[in-house]
């Protein structure tokens, strides 16, 4: 097992999963001391022996992203341990950054990591609204109508490594792409197959590998669908400092729009949103990305924002299409089936335009977590199905009107039809109320109990 626990639930001998000296690996940064809470497992393809055995485990969780490590650390808090897959050989570092706003703190401070991040990153004072000609449409500060309201951006990575520091030596496997899924039955323990040729046995799986979430597609859910824009989005770099207000600043556009805001003293984040009618070709090369970019643009009051996407450094820019999937009921499976779930992405994608991915998926994982870990300790196999039941029906209700929500959005402010975009300049955005802007961040949970690093 992951982690040697007392409950009968999980009292079934196991194989141990063999590590040599030279598969461990620790985190080298100021936040994480050398092999603390990571174990880099390689595909062994000259041990035939190993590859033909199947391992059992307790909990396994599949993807070693924001949601899979915030659900890992949440049960580790309680006391549960978990085995976490990633199919990279080291963790997703990619995305660039992303917003976090009171609701996801306030998960971090209830996992015990909020302190050890937010340090690192500026605190957004407000958001200003534009039009093309200049004009400001609204302009507000966060704190005004919430003095609890929380807003930073967090650069993925450390996101990522922070979370990573906390979980117990041979928690991580890397290089453990998940090439099969299967079950006999409903409630039977679940066999998950990975690239290498190993076989696991899991009591209890957790699918958080994102929108192309391959738990989510055995499970029935259909495949995210493309909403009519993408997104090209960048990391601007000033190693001398920048004189970036701090605060969210956007420019809506006829089919196009683009913000930006400061991440760290030297960072600054930004994007550009575009109507297309399809995906198109996959784009990587920056120096044509950022061509594209200053194309949008040309004529905007956006010299800022020109000055940013120059100073984007290559492995930060990054084109993608945007998806989400609604979940209607009895249109779509339930988060679970059986002892497997799903969380964040692989469960319930949405657009970026309320800024609340990650601090949803976060919710999704100290929820589940708490529940999981509870359930755990009843020693009873029903007990974890009603948990699942239970965080389905709690986090559903709230993640199905926030992507129909960021959905309509995206559409009103990405709109081409000059009537829509002068409703949405001279009555929509003027009039955006703050406090029914955020009501979604209005999150709260209690800290979990520490449990002690093994």
């Amino acid at each position: 097992m992951a982690t040697a626990t007392a409950y009968s639930f999980f009292s079934s001998p196991v194989f141990v999963r063999p590590y040599s000296k030279s598969q461990q690996y620790g985190l080298r940064d100021r936040k994480c001391k050398p092999n603390l809470g990571l174990l880099m497992v390689k595909a062994q393809s000259n041990n035939s022996y190993y590859r033909s055995q199947v391992r059992e485990e307790d909990i396994v969780i599949v993807g070693g992203g924001i949601a899979g490590l915030a659900t890992a650390v949440s049960l580790h808090r309680l006391g549960v341990g978990s085995l976490v897959l990633e199919q990279g050989e080291s963790l997703r570092t990619g995305g660039i950054a992303l917003s976090l706003y009171k609701n996801g703190w306030r998960v971090l401070d209830a996992i015990g990591v909020g302190s050890d991040i937010r340090t690192q990153f500026i605190h957004l004072q407000g958001l200003t609204i534009k039009s093309v000609d200049g004009r400001v449409l609204r302009a507000f500060n966060f704190k005004d109508d919430d003095e609890s309201q929380e807003v930073r951006a967090v650069e993925r990575g450390v996101l990522l490594k922070t979370l990573a520091c906390q979980l117990p030596l041979k928690t991580i496997r890397f290089s453990s792409k998940l090439t099969n899924i299967s079950r006999r039955h409903i409630g039977d323990d679940t066999m998950l197959e990975l690239a290498d040729g190993t076989r696991l046995s899991a009591k209890v799986v957790i699918g958080c590998e994102g929108i192309g979430s391959p738990i989510a597609k055995w499970m029935g859910f259909p495949k995210p669908k493309y909403v009519g824009y993408c997104s090209i989005r960048g990391l601007g770099y000033f190693p001398n400092g920048h004189s970036c207000q701090n605060k969210m600043s956007n420019i809506n556009g006829s089919g196009v729009r683009a913000g930006w805001f400061p991440v760290s003293s030297t960072k600054i984040y930004w994007n550009i949103s575009f109507k297309r009618d399809s995906p198109g070709p996959k784009i990587s090369d920056p120096d044509e990305l950022r061509k594209q970019s200053k194309e949008l643009l040309r004529g905007w009051p956006a010299e800022t924002l020109l000055e940013i996407i120059d100073h984007t450094l290559d492995d930060t820019i990054i084109r993608a299409p945007m998806a989400d999937r609604w979940l209607w009921p009895g249109l779509n499976p339930l988060a679970y089936s059986g002892r497997v779930a799903v969380v964040g992405d692989a469960w319930h994608p949405m657009t970026p335009n309320l800024g609340q991915g990650a601090s949803v998926a976060l919710e999704d994982s100290v929820v589940l977590g708490r529940k999981l870990a509870h359930a755990v300790k009843s020693g009873s196999s029903s007990s974890v199905e009603e948990a699942l039941e239970s965080y389905e029906r709690e986090r559903w209700p709230v993640v199905f009107p926030l992507a129909i929500k960021a959905n309509l959005l995206g559409a009103v402010l990405q709109t081409r039809n000059p009537i829509v975009g002068y409703f949405r300049d001279n009555i929509f955005t003027p009039r955006l109320n703050p406090q029914s802007m955020f009501k979604h961040t209005n999150f709260d949970v209690q800290p979990l109990g520490l449990h002690t690093k093994q």
